[in-house]
């Protein structure tokens, strides 16, 4: 997954499993009520009728940490958008939420044996690194070595779906790659997105901080032409070594921007493309803008308050946690954000499956709304009132909510949750951060007490959320509040191991349901995938729980 902070940008991305594809189709009206739940809205257009050439001006938060993606600083959504465009994606999601082989990496990827599993792929044999050297087996082996969590010395963002496997060796070629798991693994296409080459992956160093000023090698239809740290942006240009079909576009510029910012510089021509996401007041300064169509699609991506349940915070103890979790009235702050964009939104009830993937269940009766309720906790846990503030052993029930600078969404859902739990004696002290360096500074590291930010889900919604909900003593995945368990852990391993769909998804629903008891985070809402485009951009838009196909993103006139 990819994390999301704020209004239109700031996203993580949950690890283990990849992005998504290009298939068509949609509404590209927010104004009649809630997305497709499959499909996108992306202006499909066949790559011949794509006019040759144009810059494409993209809007980012910040210029990214970090260009490793597998490292954990390198999970940022607007990472993945910039490393999608020069670094290889073998499998790509579709609008169904499922993955399909990129034939300009793979020939074919199947399961050659069950048990054990094997995996064999057939790469491209025209595939090769912009250094000039062939991607071939040894890419993938040292992709495992180096996520599969036996080393220490990588900083990794997660080892779902390395650390069960067992080798990985040459097939009948170097271009024949054949993966042995230990145990079985059911979201095995999610494994290796994106592919980095072995020159990184074989030395800790480089893997974790090679790739901070820039990426050192690619095998895609862009390279890299500038990272300006001036003017905030980084620009990609066509890749002359890149074999299949040329991109349309002459160059991607990505634009560091604040998301305040954002739609005056649409407005003026300044950006190509305007991400709306849940921000109302974008979503109406788009609609002022002549010449745009508003595309949405339901996707993957939701917001949360994430809470920190480390032994030192002050909401270590689960109870205490789900009291507060009932004063927050989650149909006030999704109406709030999202209303005028999708009118019959309701907060969302699960935290592996979102609405439109097979096997949705809501498990937030938990902490249904009831200030009552949570007040009655509240005394029975001993954090009795005092004054206007509950107070507990001398101490205060006033805790941290770090949001980042400049984002409108944030603001408005921590100004919300203040006022809420206030009614029920419990003190939020919001603290803005720069926005440069809020998850770098204080989510990774759990400096925080609350916090809101977003996820972006893929296609293998177990493994990529493994991370996210999986604790263990000696790393912190992404699971930046430490909230979890041996039950959850267990549950973990059997879904990922399990191959029938079905019974997969009922693991995944008693794994939500330990989540929800456990008061790990508060979902919000599924976000809106929404966008403000020109009439004339092409295969670009709500991609919904698709990838882009970077090849065919241009101009149709």
């Amino acid at each position: 997954m990819v994390a999301l902070a704020a209004t239109t940008a700031l996203v993580l991305s949950a690890c283990g499993g990849g992005g998504g594809g290009s298939a068509g189709g949609g509404t590209g009206d927010v104004s009649g009520g809630a997305p497709p739940a499959e499909g996108n809205d992306i202006n499909p257009v066949d790559y011949a009728q794509v006019r040759d050439g144009g810059d494409f001006f993209w809007a980012i938060s910040s210029l990214p940490p970090q260009y490793n993606y597998h490292q954990l600083d390198g999970t940022e959504r607007d990472n993945k958008n910039i490393i999608d465009s020069f670094m290889p994606e073998i499998m790509k999601g579709d609008a169904q939420s499922q993955y399909q082989i990129d034939p300009n990496y793979l020939e074919s990827a199947e399961v050659t044996s069950e048990d054990p599993q094997v995996i064999t792929y057939k790469l491209n044999p025209e595939a090769a690194w912009n250094s000039g050297r062939p991607i071939d087996w040894t890419d993938f082996e040292a992709q495992w070595k180096a996520l599969n969590g036996s080393n220490a010395a990588y900083t990794v963002s997660s080892t779902t779906g390395y650390d069960v496997i067992q080798s990985v060796a040459q097939g009948a070629t170097p271009q024949e790659v054949v993966v042995t798991f230990s145990s079985k693994f059911a979201d095995w296409k999610g494994n290796f997105l994106p592919l980095y080459p072995r020159e990184t992956m074989s030395d800790p160093a480089v893997f974790n901080d090679g790739w901070r000023n820039g990426p050192l090698d690619g095998a895609g239809p862009f390279k890299l032409e500038q990272i300006d740290n001036t003017a905030k942006r980084v620009t990609v240009v066509k890749n002359e070594k890149w074999w299949g079909e040329p991109a349309k576009l002459d160059r991607i510029v990505y634009v560091a921007l604040d998301s305040s910012a954002q739609p005056e510089a649409y407005a003026n021509g300044t950006l190509s493309v305007l991400e709306i996401g849940p921000s109302v007041s974008t979503f109406q300064r788009a609609q002022q803008v002549p010449d745009t169509v508003i595309r949405t699609a339901k996707g993957p991506n939701f917001r949360h308050i994430t809470f920190n349940g480390a032994p030192t915070s002050i909401l270590a103890d689960p109870a205490l946690r789900l009291a507060i979790m009932k004063g927050i009235d989650r149909n006030i702050l999704t109406q709030s954000q999202i209303g005028p964009i999708v009118p019959d939104a309701k907060p969302l009830g699960n935290h592996l499956f979102v609405e439109g993937q097979a096997g949705y269940e809501d498990h937030s009766g938990v902490v249904a709304f009831d200030p009552e309720k949570a007040k009655s906790e509240l005394d029975a846990l001993g954090w009795t009132l005092q004054g206007d503030v509950r107070a507990k052993d001398g101490q205060q029930l006033a805790i941290r909510d770090v949001i980042p600078t400049g984002t409108p969404v944030s603001e408005a859902e921590a100004k919300i949750v203040q006022q809420q739990l206030a009614a029920i004696g419990v003190q939020v002290n919001i603290e803005s951060v720069p926005l440069d360096n809020f998850f770098e500074q204080f989510v990774y590291v759990g400096n925080f007490d609350i916090t809101h930010f977003s996820w972006l889900g893929t296609p293998s919604p177990i493994s990529s959320a493994s991370g996210i909900y999986r604790l263990t003593p000696d790393s912190v995945d992404q699971n930046y509040g430490r909230i979890g368990n041996d039950k959850i852990n267990e549950l973990l391993v059997q879904a990922n191991a399990e191959l029938d769909p079905v019974r997969q998804a009922e693991i995944i629903n008693e794994i939500d349901q330990e989540v929800w008891n456990l008061g790990h985070s508060l979902l919000q809402y599924q976000r809106p995938d929404a966008w403000a485009v020109k009439p004339n951009v092409a295969n670009f838009g709500a991609k919904g729980f698709a990838d882009y196909d970077y090849t065919k993103i241009g101009f149709t006139a």
